[in-house]
Order: C-alpha cells, then structure tokens, then sequence
C-alpha cells in the first residue's frame, strides 16, 4: 500500500475530485462543512491487488472509505478456515465494527484489484460520529446490518456442527444393529442348512405317536413370539451347566455345544425329558441337533428384528428431530422431543460411559404452539452436559409441573462454571470450550428460543461437581412469544 498523504496536504482540485467520489456513497451524500473538516485528516491510500487493509495483523483500527476499485471480505475461523462474506467495488465504507465494538476483527478485508481508499484516523471517526448526525446514523445502520449477517454466518455454523454431531453419532448408532443384522444373517443361512439336513434324516426315521407329539410340543414352544425373561450372567452361566450336564447323563454328542443356546430359549431338563424318554438312543442325538438348530435359528430372526427395530428408532427419532422444527401450530410431546435427541446422543454418552437417568412427571402435558426450536434446546444443553460431564459420569433429566409452566432441568456431576464466566454464559460467541471446538452459540440460541419464541426462561446454578440449567416454558405460550424474531 502507498499513502498518497492526507487530504488536506493535496491540490485544490484533486480535493475536490475526491470528494465529488465521497458524495457517491449514501453515507456521505450531503456532504456538509462539519463532515468535510473530519475527513480533510484521511489519509489518501493507494492499494494493489493482494494487500490486506483490515484484518486480525492490524494493530490499529481505522474508519475505511472504498473510492476506486474491489475488496473481498471473509470471516476467518479460529482455525484458519476462510467464509466468504461479501464482494464490493467502490462507494462502499468498512472498518466500523471493531471502532464500534472495540473487539479485534474476525474479518478481513483484502483488495481483488488496484484501489483508491481513503483512511480515516480513530479520533477522527469518533469526531465523525459525534458532529454528524446524518453519517452517525449511517455507520450504526451498516454495522448492525452487518453484525446481523455475521451472526447469520455463526448461526448457520452451530446449526452445521450441531449436524455433524448428530450425524457422527447416528453413523455409530447404525453401524451396531447393520453389523449384528449382517453376522445373524449370515449365521442363519448355516442354521437353516443344518436344520434342512436333520430334516431330511427325520423324515428316513419311522417316528412314533409319542414321537412325533413331543417334537410338536417342542415347536411350538420354540417359535411362540415370547421374549425370554433376562437373567444375569452368574444364574445363565448355572443354567448352562446344570443342561450340559443332564444332556451328557443322557448321552448327548456335543453336550457343551448345545447346551448355551437351549438354555437361552429357557429350555430345561425339565421340558426336554419327553426327549430322553422316547427317542431311541441312536436317534436322540440327532434330534437334540435339530432342536438346537431351530433354536440358534429363532434367536438369529431375533437379533435380526431386534437390529431393524433399532435403525427404524433410530431413523424415526432423526425425522422427528428434522420435522417437528419445520411443523406449525403442532404439538409438542416434550418427553418424546427429549427422547429423540438423547437416542441421537446415545454414542456420545455410551463412549464416556455416562449413565443418564430420566426422572419424567406423568403430569407433563402437550404443548400446543406455532414456535419451533425446543429440539434444538434439548441438545444443545444435552449436548454440553455430556461435554462437561467426566468419564463414567452422571446426567439427570428432569420434568416436572408448577401451576401453569413446565420445567425441564438438566443435570451434570461435571467440574462446573467457573465463576467469572457465568455471568457471560448465554452471551453470542462465548465458550468456555478449546478454540475451535465450540461455537460459542449454542446456549445463545437455546436461550434465544426458549425466552423469544415460547416466551419462556432458562436459568442455571453451577457448583464444583454439579451444573444444572432450568428450562421454563408456559403451558400456553402467548401469541407474541410465538411470533418472536
């Protein structure tokens, strides 16, 4: 960049051009005594392609005028990622959001061709905003506009990492019944192979009455839809051997192979005696064979069922967590709503083997409202305990009824807020969180929904090894709460 000097230093009627070119833009066009006595101190400055006029390396801040020429401005990431924001080509005025906010700049301006800038001094920009009241009124109306699209930029940043969340963890959650539906698919086209062959030798053998109704009764025993009553692994692993046993007593080939799943069918010696007392010796062994293959069968279409009713769950608590935001005047099931997002949190919480207990009021009623945004509430504060919470650690959810307002609180055995930041923590772009990990929006815009769009309150308490944030939303929000920006 060269600097041509200050306005005031150049020719009378090189001036007067570049003030003909100031009058080109809205924000000065009634250029007047006053504003043309602040801008006489501007440094004249002319740039080349490549160089940067604004950004995090400028140690200075100044009020930018754009006469001649093109810029770029991007917004850089913690971690060196650039967005692109906006391009402009001369008439155009930059640099009053960190005068204004006294904040260092995210945002970087740099010049996409050969430029005429004028430069104006802080103090000057202060003298500016002070004596002009119509160029006041300008800055103040292009820095909110711009703060508006920077903070859409953010917005649309939590909303992307809280979807690579929540599609990380979807990716984990279907990985697990996909993989045991493939291996028990794979398992069963052995089993029935096996159980067609013990078939066929069945069919070779002269069964009697007794015979034949034993194996029924089997049967249908073992294909009735029932779900076998769960035990710990101590009182299955007795079970297992005390069959094991009474198989090898009645001279069953493979005893310890067959026993594991009949057992787990709840099959006992007890329902398996009309076997031993039957069956020939020379057939009993084939015919505990083909018990045992329609049991590793039956099991095998379990665990199948069981993986497909999994990733249907786990789909249908996605596409709530997709529609209902998008839904209008519907009800809303919070129960089901915080459901849905812990289902879509379950990797996260199952790999720092957190234990989460849900301690829910029957007395939660549905909540009619045209507002949307509670899925989203839900995991970022969900979403945030999990973060906070230790290895191993504990989450509470909790609802319950006061009068006409429901409650909704959230619970973590985490380290806690430390003090000075609590006073911040539902402040825009605040993170306690590692640079580049966390926005800084996500409780922002939970509180944003919570208290504009249900007109409603989240409030928090945070000690050493305990933090809970309190959700309070109005049975029947009012109509504008609804309507809330």
């Amino acid at each position: 960049m060269k600097n041509q000097g200050k306005i005031a230093d150049l020719p009378a009627a090189e001036q007067q051009a570049l003030l003909a070119k100031v009058r080109c833009i809205p924000l000065f066009a009634d250029l007047d005594e006053k504003t043309n006595e602040c801008l006489q101190g501007a440094d004249v400055i002319d740039a080349k392609s490549g160089d940067c006029v604004l950004g995090q390396e400028q140690t200075r801040r100044y009020f930018w005028i754009l006469l001649e020429g093109g810029l770029r401005a991007e917004y850089v990431e913690p971690d060196g990622t650039r967005k692109p924001l906006a391009t402009h080509h001369g008439c155009e005025t930059f640099g009053e959001v960190p005068l204004l906010t006294g904040s260092a700049s995210r945002v970087e301006c740099t010049m996409i061709e050969p430029s005429r800038l004028l430069r104006v001094e802080e103090d000057s920009f202060w003298q500016l905003m002070t004596t002009c009241p119509s160029v006041r009124k300008g800055i103040l109306a292009n820095m909110t506009m711009r703060q508006q699209g920077l903070q859409g930029l953010m917005l649309q940043r939590e909303k992307m990492a809280s979807l690579g969340t929540m599609a990380a963890g979807l990716m984990h959650e279907l990985n697990n019944p996909g993989s045991a539906a493939k291996r028990a698919s794979s398992q069963l086209r052995e089993s029935l192979t096996h159980l067609q062959e013990l078939n066929l030798r069945a069919c070779r053998m002269d069964m009697q009455a007794e015979e034949l109704n034993c194996i029924a009764d089997l049967q249908h025993y073992i294909l009735q839809p029932q779900k076998t009553v769960a035990i710990n692994s101590l009182d299955q692993a007795d079970a297992e051997e005390s069959l094991c046993e009474w198989l090898e007593s009645a001279g069953v080939q493979d005893a310890w192979k067959l026993a594991p799943p009949l057992a787990g069918m709840g099959l006992t010696a007890e329902k398996l005696e009309c076997l031993r007392a039957n069956f020939r010796p020379a057939t009993l062994s084939d015919t505990f064979q083909w018990v045992e293959a329609l049991v590793t069968s039956v099991q095998q279409l379990d665990t199948i069922e069981e993986s497909i009713t999994r990733v249907t769950e786990l789909v249908m608590a996605v596409k709530h967590y997709s529609y209902a935001e998008k839904m209008c005047c519907s009800a809303i099931d919070i129960h089901k709503s915080l459901q849905s997002v812990l289902m879509i949190l379950g990797h996260k919480i199952r790999h720092k083997e957190i234990q989460v207990s849900k301690v829910f009021s029957a007395d939660v009623p549905i909540l009619e409202s045209a507002a949307a945004g509670l899925h989203q509430v839900w995991m970022n504060l969900l979403d945030n305990a999990v973060d906070a919470a230790p290895q191993k650690g504990h989450i509470t959810v909790r609802t319950w009824v006061e009068g006409s307002e429901v409650f909704v609180s959230v619970r973590d055995d985490g380290a806690g807020i430390p003090a000075e930041d609590r006073r911040h923590i539902f402040e825009p772009f605040f993170t306690s969180k590692p640079e580049g990990v966390g926005t800084g929006l996500g409780l922002s815009i939970a509180y944003k929904i919570v208290t504009r769009h249900f007109g409603g309150d989240i409030r928090f308490e945070s000690e050493p090894g305990t933090t809970e944030f309190i959700v309070r939303l109005p049975q029947h929000p009012p109509e504008a709460a609804n309507q809330g920006s």
